[in-house]
């Protein structure tokens, strides 16, 4: 009797495939038979499901007939009749009516449901289900608020109907974001951690919320949960993403490898892992896993650039270039290629080539008119081709660059001005800077930007209180920190420390992360080191350190702190050699290292590297004034005079703000001292007859 009734049920099941028309007389029998039991029926809800999925795949592979998917629909609703609580039902059905275009028929069909019984789960469900999926509106690129709010509330009233609903919670939490209630979101997503407390997605919510609210290692902490209670690809992605946030690259990059075994070797995820790894200074990792990549891929330029990038970073130029051969190999005219070669030879020291590269790019891509990509690309090398003429001391022509821009695209003007302004102000053009300035807040009194650049002008002129009025006006919440910083600034060159503290304190005060800090520690150091507070100042810059040992900036400023006062000569030798390794151009830094050599009485190394301080920072009246020293030292009294001279030149053009009478007068006695010498040594030395 048991076999018969297994093959009865076999055939029924084959007839039922066969024959439509059959399936749809038994589905209402079903449904009969499920509305007759008050109680779930686990073997009804799963037998309707199987048909139902059989029935759907038959209306999916014929366009939806509605021969078959008729029949999917009323099994789909028998099944969630004999197990209401099964809501994962209720979602397939819901996305099998939108998927047949039948979505307001699932909405007049709830809606009558819930009319007649307003605890209908199934109903709410599918009304939910559908509103959520109309949310977005890809045809005006905006989301429908009217279908977040309908969303809403029927997940609110299933979640009041259903309290234990982990999906449903799970969904609220999303819709509430989604419609900027965040304490609506961490409140459904905090229920849902009270029902299940590993829930990913419950602690991918919050965590978003936390990183949003500032919490980013908060925020951390909860995916770092997350994924080790499922670890899987997005999870570790967004863990190393958060990481991200919080400038961990190292950590960032754990997580990404975490990802990327997770996802049997993604090429995206792996890009991701090289890049964190080179962000985190894990360079050597960085090059093997960017080598990977061009295994895969021999044509993958970026990577191939990556590796040139790197090499540079270690300071092997040779294995920098024979990677931008290769990759010029693949494609000579790729403009990031190009520029790639600009930036070595930057960093070569080869000023004058990379200017030159740079402008045969600007030359060779120059157009009548431009597409709106080509555009930006275009505005984007001109910004930094400008940059590289002012940081060469080529300030005209760095305006007209500037002004190219501008002719480019008007609605950078208010930057283009800021920039040119700049320029004049770094070319010590004061009285052209001030004008442009003025000229330009007449039209735009509300410039932020400009106002800024006003406010520094005035301080570098001898009017620092003039400068810190204008900028405290601007104190209104938005950007304070910023204009504190500004602030304190403006009264560094109007030499008033005890409000440069002030304005410090505030800015700390609004500080938030440890770069943030470190910004206010390093301006403290040095506002102490001018007043000569030297124990002080030195605990200040250790503490920037002691978080970042290879910080370049507070190396050599206090480096070069320790070799001026000349003590500690040899560690401060060896601070700012750490900081020309980051920096190997960088003019401050060379005259700092070539000054230690003096200190140490070196004078072919001090020499060498005040002469390439001077090609980089010629306008410095103090690199000027070392190189006398070591010159006169060397015994070349007429090239030290020389020196001393050009340096009094350049004091003469410095803004009041930064002449300092001292410095000036013993220049102008180390000149007078040395030109008496030459004197008497014309008059000591034989005449020829």
């Amino acid at each position: 009797m048991k076999k018969s009734v297994r093959c009865a049920c076999g055939l029924g099941l084959l007839v039922l495939c066969l024959n439509p028309a059959s399936a749809q007389q038994t589905a209402p029998r079903q449904a009969v038979a499920a509305a007759q039991s008050p109680k779930t029926d686990k073997a009804a809800a799963y037998f309707n499901y199987s048909m139902a999925h059989i029935f759907a795949d038959l209306a999916a592979s014929s366009g939806n007939k509605s021969e078959y998917l008729n029949p999917a629909i009323e099994f789909y609703k028998n099944a969630i009749k004999a197990d209401p609580k099964a809501g994962f039902m209720s979602t397939e059905l819901s996305d099998l009516y939108v998927q047949a275009g039948l979505g307001n028929r699932a909405v007049t069909e709830s809606e009558a449901a819930l009319k007649a019984d307003p605890n209908d789960l199934s109903a709410r469900r599918i009304l939910g289900r559908i509103y959520a999926r109309l949310i977005g509106d890809p045809q005006a690129n905006r989301i429908r608020e009217d279908m977040v709010r309908k969303a809403l509330d029927q997940y609110q009233r299933i979640t009041d109907l259903e309290p234990t609903d982990i999906e449903s919670w799970v969904m609220l939490g999303r819709l509430a974001k989604v419609g900027q209630d965040n304490a609506g979101s961490e409140k459904a997503y905090k229920k849902v951690l009270e029902l299940d407390p590993g829930n990913e997605d419950a602690l991918s919510g919050l965590a978003m919320a936390a990183a949003e609210s500032g919490d980013v290692a908060g925020a951390a902490a909860m995916l770092e949960k997350a994924g080790a209670k499922n670890p899987n690809p997005r999870a570790m992605a967004q863990l190393a993403e958060m990481y991200e946030q919080m400038k961990d690259y190292r950590s960032a990059a754990k997580a990404w490898q975490k990802a990327l075994d997770l996802s049997g070797g993604n090429p995206e995820i792996k890009r991701q892992l090289a890049e964190n790894l080179l962000l985190g200074g894990q360079l050597d990792e960085a090059v093997r896993v960017y080598e990977e990549l061009v295994e895969d891929e021999p044509k993958d330029i970026g990577s191939i650039l990556r590796i040139s990038q790197i090499y540079q970073q270690k300071r092997n130029f040779a294995k920098a270039r024979d990677f931008v051969k290769k990759a010029k190999d693949l494609d000579a005219t790729n403009l990031d290629v190009r520029f790639n070669e600009v930036v070595l030879l930057e960093a070569e020291g080869k000023s004058a080539q990379a200017l030159a590269t740079l402008k045969d790019m600007l030359d060779s891509t120059a157009r009548r008119s431009y597409l709106p990509t080509e555009k930006n690309v275009r505005i984007n090398l001109l910004e930094r081709y400008a940059v590289m003429q002012r940081n060469s001391e080529k300030f005209a022509e760095a305006v007209k660059t500037f002004e190219e821009i501008q002719n480019l695209d008007s609605s950078a003007t208010t930057k283009v001005q800021a920039q040119i302004v700049e320029t004049w102000r770094q070319a010590k053009d004061y009285p052209k800077a001030d004008a442009l300035a003025d000229d330009f807040l007449k039209k735009n009194p509300n410039d932020r930007m400009m106002r800024r650049i006003k406010a520094l002008l005035l301080s570098e002129t001898g009017k620092a209180p003039e400068g810190a009025d204008l900028l405290t006006k601007m104190l209104d919440g938005k950007e304070d920190r910023e204009i504190h910083i500004a602030i304190a600034t403006v009264w560094e060159k109007g030499r008033n420390y005890p409000e440069m503290a002030k304005s410090l304190d505030a800015a700390s005060k609004l500080s938030q992360t440890p770069d943030e800090q470190e910004t206010i520690t390093f301006m403290r150091g040095a506002m102490l080191e001018k007043q000569k507070h030297f124990d002080a100042a030195e605990a200040e810059f250790q503490k920037i350190l002691k978080a970042d040992p290879n910080n370049a900036g507070a190396l050599n400023y206090l480096g070069y702190m320790l070799v001026d006062r000349n003590v500690r000569v040899a560690e401060g030798l060896a601070m700012i050699q750490k900081a020309l390794e980051q920096d190997p151009n960088n003019g401050a830094y060379l005259d700092s290292l070539g000054w230690a050599y003096f200190r140490l009485d070196k004078l072919d190394e001090a020499a060498k590297y005040l002469q390439m301080a001077i090609e980089r920072s010629a306008k410095d009246p103090t690199v000027h004034d070392h190189y006398g020293d070591i010159l006169l030292k060397q015994g070349k009294t007429k090239e030290a005079v020389a020196a001393w001279e050009r340096s009094l030149a350049e004091w003469a053009s410095t803004g009041p703000s930064d002449k300092d009478d001292k410095e000036i007068a013993k220049v102008q006695k180390k000149l007078d001292t040395a030109k008496a010498r030459l004197a008497r040594e014309s008059t000591a030395r034989p005449r020829k007859n």
